[in-house]
């Protein structure tokens, strides 16, 4: 190997852009699925199950009497209700009004307790006429003039435009006008009810997203009225712990009831992300075995080179078992070393894309940046030992038939060669 650098370098080279094209083109499948399913670990509770239907039941909203079943079963923590209100909602604070809230929602607050919801201050409402608030709901609370201004902006097309800043103070302990009209009817009787804000609930995991949301008793119901034809049900199943949502989701299945889980997500996604990361590997090898061919022909030429040097080893008794492992463990060297420095440069590039691409997606989308915040490429340990235990065995794999050729080399005719 010494003697012959040039050529062992190109092979080892070789071996190393392939080893490297395997991780990098894998990690991006390992990079993608660890991103989303992040994104909907922070975006759904992880505890949390959807009871939206049930078989033979179809059109009809599923009851908590329906899932009394549940209520004392182990590792169940809560089953409520939340109703949601699609009407159009408008909150009132001196001058200042919020018309961005798009879900006016009615829960059981003693329930909310038991699952992940979260303040950020204050505490949970209690009658009818308090309400906990999303973390940003200050914020839209904008006068006429910011209002007008914004608007204009937006309407002249002007680069730049800055949403107003909102209400400044501490919105804990306000009292709200909030205004309930009916959607899709102009000049409609407006309903108008004072709230006092005594919670606000925890910022949004994604810093981008607006919380604006109204959350009320489920008395509150009856105090403000709306339209029963605009009240949204869903029922909610609560685990104590993620590990125990996917037996639950499966009890909840086989007693006919359609759920939408974290468990169920992330199983689908799983799902397509071993296809798409398989199909990534698949693509990977195939370099890896361009590469064998390198290793192939100069294995095959080495054997030629010494074949006088194997015929001495023959002839003071080495073994054809000694000759085959020295060749075959050549052949592992320049499959290890290739590896290793793959390994190396995957690594380095993996920074790279990470950290430069979502810069260039950034600004390519003119600011819009927040949204490219993902993942790119993610190197787990096991990728790296899956791709250098393929690089490794196709290495000795190729010098396999180098290797028995040279055992089956001819002592006396090895020995009248010259070389």
């Amino acid at each position: 190997m010494k003697k012959n650098r040039l050529r062992v370098f190109m092979t080892i080279l070789a071996t190393t852009v392939a080893c490297s094209f395997l991780i990098v083109l894998a990690s991006v499948g390992f990079g993608l699925q660890k991103s989303m399913t992040e994104q909907i670990m922070k975006k759904q509770i992880v505890t949390e199950i959807k009871v939206a239907g049930k078989e033979g039941k179809a059109g009809k909203p599923v009851q908590k009497k329906d899932l009394q079943e549940f209520e004392n079963r182990k590792h169940v923590t809560a089953i409520f209700e939340r109703m949601y209100l699609n009407e159009d909602v408008e909150a009132k604070l001196a001058d200042r009004t919020n018309t961005k809230i798009k879900d006016l929602t009615f829960t059981d607050m003693d329930a909310e307790q038991k699952t992940n919801f979260k303040l950020d201050r204050g505490r949970l409402a209690k009658s009818p006429n308090e309400i906990v608030v999303g973390y940003d709901f200050g914020k839209l609370l904008w006068t006429k003039n910011e209002s007008e201004k914004y608007e204009k902006q937006k309407h002249k097309k002007e680069k730049n435009v800055k949403k107003p800043t909102g209400y400044k103070g501490d919105i804990l302990g306000k009292t709200i006008d909030i205004t309930v009209a009916k959607t899709g009817e102009e000049n409609a009787k407006k309903k108008n009810h004072q709230f006092k804000i005594v919670g606000v609930k925890k910022q949004s995991s994604y810093a981008w997203k607006m919380d604006t949301t109204v959350y009320l008793s489920e008395n509150a119901i009856d105090y403000l009225k709306p339209e029963k034809s605009q009240v949204v049900n869903k029922m909610f199943v609560y685990t104590d712990s993620a590990e125990h949502v996917g037996e639950i989701t499966n009890a909840l299945e086989d007693k006919g009831f359609y759920v939408d889980s974290i468990t169920k997500r992330l199983d689908s996604i799983n799902l397509f992300f071993t296809a798409f990361k398989i199909g990534l590997i698949f693509v990977g090898v195939i370099a890896v075995l361009i590469s064998a061919i390198g290793i192939f022909n100069t294995m095959t030429m080495a054997v030629t080179e010494r074949t006088q040097e194997i015929g001495i080893m023959k002839a003071i008794g080495a073994s054809p078992n000694m000759i085959r492992k020295m060749f075959l463990l050549e052949s592992a060297y320049i499959g290890v070393i290739g590896s290793v420095f793959g390994m190396m440069i995957s690594y380095g590039v993996s920074f790279l894309v990470n950290k430069f691409l979502p810069v260039i997606l950034s600004s390519v989308s003119h600011g819009g940046g927040e949204e490219f915040h993902i993942t790119f490429s993610y190197i787990p340990l096991s990728l790296v030992l899956i791709a250098t235990a393929i690089s490794a065995g196709v290495a000795i794999l190729s010098g396999l038939n180098p290797a028995i050729k040279a055992t089956k080399t001819n002592v006396l005719t090895a020995l009248r060669r010259e070389l």
